[in-house]
């Protein structure tokens, strides 16, 4: 599951450091994807095999359950929504760093192989790091 409620962390034996930052709302995005469906005239089923998640996964959310994190990207492929629409936080969202999103954009550069863009990631991780300001 994305998120774990605190008492399933409680049973896992795991402390709770307080309130979460962020949450997914599930039923908005399952809110969402039946729109995407219906914009498409398509079933469920057919939503299940294109996206290639089980129809249970489904069913489960229609529940008002949580996707697994490779269902939600999965589902996230297929409808062209943007999982971060859906997380919220009370607290106020922080923007990503520059670090962040060069690593990022490396990871995801289909011209670059994963050795080449994690060999790349870790040379602008150590350059960043001796050329930043000090506080």
């Amino acid at each position: 599951m994305i998120a774990r409620k605190q008492s399933d962390e409680s049973e896992l034996g795991q402390k709770s450091s307080g309130p979460r930052r962020g949450s997914f709302d599930a039923e908005a995005f399952y809110s969402a994807l039946d729109a995407e469906r219906r914009s498409r005239q398509q079933t469920w089923k057919r939503v299940a095999e294109e996206a290639q998640v089980s129809a249970s996964t489904l069913t489960r959310m229609a529940q008002g359950r949580r996707p697994d994190v490779d269902s939600l990207a999965a589902l996230v492929t297929w409808s062209g929504l943007s999982a971060d629409t859906f997380v919220r936080d009370d607290q106020g969202k922080p923007e990503p760093g520059g670090l962040a999103m060069i690593s990022t954009y490396l990871k995801s550069d289909p011209h670059l192989t994963p050795e080449a863009a994690d060999a790349l990631d870790e040379l602008v991780k150590a350059t960043y790091e001796r050329m930043r300001k000090k506080d």
